[in-house]
């Protein structure tokens, strides 16, 4: 069972997002029908740790085993979705290969779970041209901090 909690008006969500980069690009990922991208990533389970569902996230979604390097952001973001207010806890965690370094496709891809989610690698210089959410990250990704950051995002 995943942290979401959907209440008469609004939705709980506790997610974990990964920041995977190489040679400046940063992978990036959408639902197929939304027109923004997202870091990959996904809902923390009850009784699982972060750095636990954040690798268990991206091995299910992309079949990469990765290490976690460091938290980078701690977010409170609200937000609406769907016709539904959101309240999200989201932890954005660095991440990098156990072994090796990712492979940069030129194109767009899906991962692991089929057609749902489509993958590319955007040049973190073109992070301005694109929609992506929280937006906070079309600046803060170009300088990571080396510690841990607590923002709150009100879209």
């Amino acid at each position: 069972m995943d942290a979401t909690f959907k209440l008469e008006n609004a939705v709980f969500n506790y997610r974990v997002a990964a920041i995977m980069l190489e040679k400046n690009h940063l992978l990036l990922h959408k639902q197929v029908n939304d027109n923004y991208w997202a870091l990959p990533g996904g809902r923390v389970k009850v009784l699982e740790d972060s750095q636990a569902s954040i690798k268990r996230e991206i091995k299910e979604e992309l079949d990469f085993n990765i290490k976690v390097d460091n938290l980078v952001w701690i977010t409170e973001n609200f937000f609406e979705y769907d016709q539904r207010n959101y309240h999200e806890i989201g932890l954005y965690y660095h991440v990098s290969l156990q072994e090796g370094s990712f492979t940069l496709e030129k194109e767009s891809f899906y991962g692991e779970e089929g057609d749902r989610l489509i993958y590319k690698w955007i040049p973190l210089e073109d992070l301005h041209n694109i929609q992506l959410r929280p937006e906070f990250l079309k600046t803060a990704l170009k300088e990571i901090p080396t510690k841990p950051e607590h923002i709150i995002i009100k879209d």
